[in-house]
């Protein structure tokens, strides 16, 4: 069985445990199966284990929240001797100087980096792939990992790594979780500190990947400085709205998918809690709002690129976005109609349940080399649930429900109001114990 980061920190803490046999075993297991998944874009090997043998002589071991744990970061921050590549043929191969503050941040609670996962095209897209590989799903390979944070997903649900970080625009950590098998959570805005507004408007935040909701709530802990944030409590009696109905369009969505909400309505219901159908008033504004964030995002972090060496794709995406940003088309009304009445939905209920995805994963292939039009049209009806939560800046995770009959796992989306992330973790906690899930593939 693969251990759980709170294990191997544990035991690292203890004594128990050698971190640089830790190291040297994930590195094992990277070798073994990355050839398949495709999960890293780059594997710190040597660096890795120096890491380790570093951390063993330290003097505050003891109380290191992530003591000895390999832990994979998503290709888009900095990693001292390393570039943050974001996907892109476009960026710079100059190697950090210094670690990012997320880096340091998991240096500092003892978490060893062990590689840098794979991420499409400046983070655009829910299917991670690029020139030199393809993250797939370890559950079904036909499948793609999701995205952006796919390889992050990848990585966790293979069992290479117990714990992965993420970034979360539009979904980017839920839908790799959804799809993967994994608990995945975005906190609020705000709840992971940044030194600027996050990206893409203040949609983006950090987030965790792991296969426990302990594991997931551990690393969160350490991304927001929060220690509390790993102590999950049981919920008390709360108000739960279960919805399957995608915001505005009503697209159809998979009867399985339909079904793991109303599955997880029932086990709630049974632990006490009170459990209706409801949704809330999604405004159209709010869409067009997601959607210039989502073209104009990219084109601000392109501004500076060779944009003759970026993908057709995202070449077409940040053009139209440079025609949003021109004409002035992000506007705040938008995002803050939708808080208003965002406000008004969680003043009625605590807990809003929902398919992670609208529709069944893509299929993994090299969607880098198709049309804008030939990603954006998959990658906006999958993500139908998740990326209004960004734009309203509400705190959102992604959980284990099952399995579908194609192989691919099945996820259910919790959204919480601002400052719920215990609700939604001690949540989590309770369906894990009532509907527990396998961890890994390998203990499928």
């Amino acid at each position: 069985m693969t251990w759980t980061a709170v294990d191997i920190a544990r035991s690292v803490r203890n004594g128990e445990l050698d971190p640089v046999e830790v190291t040297e075993q994930a590195l094992s297991r990277i070798r073994a199966a990355d050839g398949v998944v495709q999960a890293f874009r780059r594997v710190r090997d040597t660096a890795a284990l120096a890491e380790a043998a570093a951390l063993r002589e330290r003097s505050d071991l003891a109380g290191l929240p992530l003591a000895g744990v390999p832990i994979a970061v998503k290709d888009v921050v900095e990693v001292e001797g390393e570039h943050a590549e974001w996907g892109s043929l476009a960026s710079s191969r100059e190697p950090a100087t210094a670690d990012d503050h997320i880096v340091r941040r998991l240096r500092g609670a003892g978490a060893v980096v062990v590689g840098i996962t794979r991420v499409p095209e400046l983070c655009v897209w829910p299917m991670s792939d690029s020139p030199s590989g393809v993250a797939r799903n370890p559950w079904e390979p036909a499948y793609v990992a999701g995205g952006s944070s796919g390889g992050s997903g990848a990585a966790v649900a293979a069992g290479l790594v117990p714990l992965a970080h993420g970034t979360d625009g539009l979904g980017s950590v839920r839908l790799p979780a959804g799809m993967c098998g994994l608990v995945g959570i975005k906190p609020g805005a705000g709840v992971v500190a940044e030194p600027h507004d996050g990206g893409w408007f203040g949609m983006s935040t950090h987030g965790s990947l792991a296969t426990t909701v302990a594991d997931a709530a551990l690393l969160l802990g350490v991304l927001a400085e929060r220690p509390d944030l790993g102590e999950i409590a049981d919920p008390s009696t709360v108000r739960v709205a279960i919805s399957t109905q995608v915001p505005l369009t009503r697209a159809p969505v998979p009867r399985p998918l339909r079904d793991a909400v109303t599955r997880t309505g029932l086990l709630l219901g049974e632990a006490g809690h009170r459990v209706v159908t409801a949704q809330p008033r999604y405004p159209a504004a709010a869409v067009a709002g997601l959607l210039t964030r989502w073209l104009a995002g990219p084109a601000e972090q392109a501004a500076d690129l060779d944009r003759a060496l970026l993908q057709r794709r995202s070449r077409a995406h940040v053009r139209a976005g440079d025609v949003v940003r021109r004409t002035g088309l992000v506007r705040a009304g938008a995002a803050q109609d939708w808080r208003l009445r965002a406000e008004e939905f969680f003043a009625d209920h605590d807990v809003l349940v929902t398919p992670t995805l609208a529709t069944l994963p893509p299929k993994a292939r090299r969607w880098h080399e198709r049309s804008w039009l030939g990603n954006a049209v998959p990658s906006m009806r999958l993500a139908g649930f998740t990326g209004l939560w960004n734009l309203a800046g509400y705190p959102a995770l992604s959980v284990p429900a099952g399995r579908h009959p194609a192989g691919v796992p099945l996820g259910v989306q919790l959204v919480g109001a601002p400052g719920s992330e215990p609700l939604l973790l001690g949540i989590a906690a309770q369906l894990e114990r009532l509907n527990p899930w396998p961890r890994t593939t390998t203990e499928s």
